[in-house]
């Protein structure tokens, strides 16, 4: 079973609701609570199974970039776990934009990890080969 967990920094001139809001619009079945640092809160989600997973791979499917999706995927897998930023602003409006973990994304990234007994199995069903 997959273990999804996803950081963002919430930043003193953003709203923590729509920061959820954006990670909602990504992610499904969703539990969260706020951490407070020195500079910014952070929202921490956690989910499992494919069900937290469903709605990003139909993003993938809707927005036809499964084969950079793959690419991004199998570049931040590291043992059993994937690791890859998304773009918060963009995923606020319904929309996925892989990035940077630095200066890429004004506002800062999404962090999402995912812990899988088969991480290339988890890439070939959430993003599979287009012909």
């Amino acid at each position: 079973m997959e273990e999804v967990e996803i950081q963002v920094e919430v930043n003193p001139t953003e709203d923590i609701t729509k920061v959820r809001q954006a990670v909602e619009n990504i992610f499904s079945d969703l539990s969260f609570k706020e951490k407070q640092q020195h500079t910014c809160d952070l929202l921490i989600a956690h989910g499992e199974g494919s069900e937290t997973l469903a709605k990003f791979s139909h993003l993938l499917r809707r927005e036809r970039i499964r084969n950079a999706a793959r690419a991004v995927l199998r570049q931040g897998l590291r043992g059993d776990v994937i690791t890859f930023f998304l773009n918060k602003q963009v995923a606020y409006a319904g929309h996925i934009s892989f990035c940077e973990p630095i200066a890429e994304s004004s506002l800062g990234p999404i962090k999402v990890r995912i812990k899988s007994g088969d991480p290339r199995k988890l890439i070939e069903w959430l993003a599979p080969k287009t012909m």
